[in-house]
C-alpha cells in the first residue's frame, strides 16, 4: 500500500458516489489506510456510471484508488457489531447518507464516541446534520442551484448554467478532508475527537467568494457575466484564429504591458485609464483587443503576451491537457494504474505536491468485496471458516 505522510492512519469509508469518496481518495493518496465499505452484491452506485472499461465504472476507478475494499451488510445486526469491532481500532470514519441515517442504524457519531472517544467522524451531505433542510436530498446540481453558483455561471440574456464537472460534490469532499485532518491534528493534542458535518451547499457558498460580497457591501445581486471576472478586466476570454485564449490582466501595471505589446491608439482612452474605468466600460474594451487576437492563432498570442510578461493561457480541450508537458509531464496530473478487470489505464493525479513524502497512486479501486477477507483477519482475527459462515448470512 501506498506509504506516505498519513501512514498508519485507519479510515473506514462508507460514502459513495462523490464527494465523500473525493475525501476517502484524498487521505488514501496521502498514505492514510482507508478502507472502501460497500454493501454486498450491489456496492456503490457508482460501479454504474459511465464510462464503463470492460465491465468496471471509470468513474468509480477514479475515486477509489489507493483503497482496500471489503463489504459489509449494516442492516444486519452481525454486521453493525462488526463495524463497531473495527471502528474502535479506526482513526477516521467517513459517511455521506442522509442525516439521521446511521443513528437509525445505531452508528450515529455519539455512539461511536463512546466505543472510540478519539473517533473523528467526517459526514458529507446535501445541507448538513441540522438545519431546516437537513433532510433534503443533496446532490451536486442542487448545491450549484441553492448556493447561488447557477444564477451567476453563463451569458447575459441566458439561463442559469452548471458547471462542466460536479464542483458542489468536489469542493464538499476538498472540505470534508480538511476537516478531519484538521480534528485529527487536535486529536494527536487532545486525546479527543470530533465530528465534521459538511454541506455541499455550505461549500459552494463558501467558494462563491466575490459574488456574496458584491451584494453584501453593494446590495446588486451579480447576474451572468459570461468569462470575464466582476473585479478586474481585461480579464476575459477572446478569439483568437484557430479558438480561445485567455488574457488576464490582474493590476494596472499588467494591463500597461499589454498596451505595450498591441500599440493600439484605442487603448490609451481615459475610459480606460484603470481598472475601475475598465470594468464599467469591459464591453468597449474588448472588442478592441479583440481585433489584434482574431488574427494571431492561439499558440501566437499566449506566446506574445507571455514573453511580455502578460499572464494568458490557451482554452484548452481535455485532449490537450492530457498532453501538456507541463499538467500531464512534469506536474503528473494524470497517472497509469493496472487494474485487474479493466486493464492498464489512465486515473486523474492529485493535486498535492510535498517536498519530502511524494505522493504515489499505485494501487487500483478495489473490486466489490475484493479484501474483505483480509481486513477481517487484520482487525478482528477473524478466521476463514468463520468468514465463510457469516457469508452464507448475508454479512459480507
Amino acid at each position: 500500500m501506498n506509504k506516505g505522510l498519513l501512514t498508519g492512519v485507519k479510515v473506514l469509508d462508507l460514502t459513495r458516489v462523490l464527494a465523500g469518496p473525493y475525501c476517502g481518495m484524498m487521505l488514501a493518496d496521502m498514505g492514510a489506510e482507508v478502507i472502501k465499505i460497500e454493501m454486498p452484491g450491489r456496492g456503490d452506485d457508482a460501479r454504474k456510471n459511465a464510462p464503463i472499461v470492460n465491465g468496471e465504472s471509470a468513474y468509480f476507478m477514479n475515486l477509489n484508488r489507493n483503497k482496500r475494499g471489503m463489504t459489509l451488510n449494516l442492516k444486519s445486526e452481525e454486521g453493525r457489531r462488526i463495524f463497531k469491532e473495527m471502528a474502535a481500532k479506526s482513526d477516521i470514519i467517513l459517511e455521506n447518507y442522509r442525516p439521521g441515517v446511521m443513528e437509525k442504524l445505531g452508528l450515529g457519531y455519539e455512539e461511536l464516541r463512546r466505543i472510540n472517544p478519539a473517533i473523528v467522524y467526517g459526514a458529507v451531505s446535501g445541507f448538513g446534520h441540522y438545519g431546516p433542510y437537513s433532510q433534503r436530498a443533496g446532490y451536486d446540481i442542487i448545491g450549484q442551484a441553492m448556493s447561488g453558483l447557477m444564477s451567476t455561471t453563463g451569458w447575459p440574456g441566458g439561463q442559469p448554467t452548471r458547471t462542466g464537472t460536479a464542483i458542489s460534490d468536489v469542493m464538499g469532499g476538498i472540505s470534508c478532508c480538511t476537516g478531519v485532518l484538521a480534528a485529527y491534528v487536535n486529536r494527536l493534542k487532545t486525546g479527543e475527537g470530533d465530528k465534521v458535518d459538511v454541506s455541499l451547499v455550505d461549500s459552494m457558498v463558501s467558494s462563491l467568494e466575490i459574488i456574496n460580497m458584491i451584494y453584501l457591501c453593494t446590495g446588486r445581486v451579480p447576474d451572468r457575466i459570461g468569462n470575464r471576472y466582476e473585479a478586474i478586466y481585461p480579464y476575459d476570454t477572446f478569439e483568437a484564429s484557430d479558438g480561445m485564449v485567455i488574457i488576464a490582466c490582474g493590476n494596472d501595471k499588467l494591463y500597461g504591458l499589454l498596451k505595450g505589446v498591441l500599440q493600439i491608439p484605442e487603448l490609451e482612452g481615459e475610459e480606460f485609464g484603470d481598472n475601475i474605468k475598465r470594468v464599467k466600460n469591459h464591453a468597449k474594451l474588448k472588442p478592441i483587443i479583440e481585433a489584434w487576437t482574431a488574427k494571431k492563432t492561439i499558440d501566437d498570442v499566449v506566446e506574445t503576451l507571455l514573453a511580455a510578461g502578460i499572464p494568458a493561457s490557451p482554452v484548452n480541450t481535455i485532449d490537450r491537457v492530457v498532453k501538456d508537458p507541463h499538467i500531464a509531464g512534469a506536474r503528473e496530473m494524470f497517472v497509469e494504474l493496472e487494474h485487474p478487470v479493466a486493464g492498464k489505464m489512465k486515473v486523474t493525479g492529485n493535486q498535492l505536491k510535498f517536498t519530502n513524502n511524494k505522493i504515489a497512486i499505485d494501487t487500483p479501486a478495489p473490486l466489490l468485496g475484493q479484501h474483505t477477507e483480509e481486513i477481517l483477519k487484520e482487525f478482528l482475527g477473524t478466521s476463514h471458516e468463520e468468514y465463510e459462515k457469516l457469508t452464507e448470512e448475508g454479512v459480507f
